[in-house]
């Protein structure tokens, strides 16, 4: 008797335990297939950076636009507290006293205090009371003991920016608030 080398009995052969596969006498072969090669082709990179570009570009002009905004978000606020500060300045010393813009040279001045300068391309625009208008470009807003003030708005302009501050006459309120674009 023969020995078989596998017992299976279907065609399939025995190598050291493990099965083999059977080979198929088809009449159309399968063909082989080659492993693809890995990596990027060059337009996909090329399509990858400038995508990039693009979504760089697009975040520096939010980002230079924010920054703007936080500017004359800036400059206000410290005009505000400026204004504040006269205020409280003439209730505490019982007299008038003025914060003095400059729309010139783009400066205010407290009571006290040394001027302060706006950054570069920064745009003041006063609205008061006549009485207040101290020169062509020059006027200021004058806070009484009592609180109250001769009253306008303060406007800070930065490109398409801005940011009004409103002083009330009566109460001496000061509020700050942006301009829609």
């Amino acid at each position: 008797m023969r020995s078989r080398e596998s017992g299976l009995g279907n065609g399939e052969s025995m190598e050291q335990g493990r099965p083999r596969p059977r080979l198929s006498h088809s009449r159309f072969p399968i063909p082989e297939s080659r492993p693809r090669a890995r990596g990027f082709t060059l337009v996909e990179l090329i399509a990858v950076v400038v995508l990039l570009a693009i979504v760089m570009s697009i975040v520096t002009f939010s980002f230079s636009k924010s920054l703007e905004s936080t500017r004359v978000r800036a400059a206000s606020r410290d005009l505000v507290a400026a204004l504040r500060y006269t205020r409280g300045q003439a209730i505490v010393k019982g007299e008038q006293k003025v914060l003095s813009l400059d729309l010139e040279n783009n400066s205010y001045t407290a009571p006290d205090k040394s001027p302060v300068r706006l950054p570069e391309n920064m745009v003041l625009r006063l609205t008061t009371a006549a009485q207040e208008q101290t020169g062509e470009s020059t006027g200021g807003i004058r806070f009484f003991p009592d609180g109250s003030s001769t009253g306008g708005n303060i406007a800070v302009i930065l490109g398409e920016r801005e940011w009004r501050i409103n002083v009330a006459w009566l109460t001496g309120e000061i509020a700050l608030e942006e301009q829609d674009e």
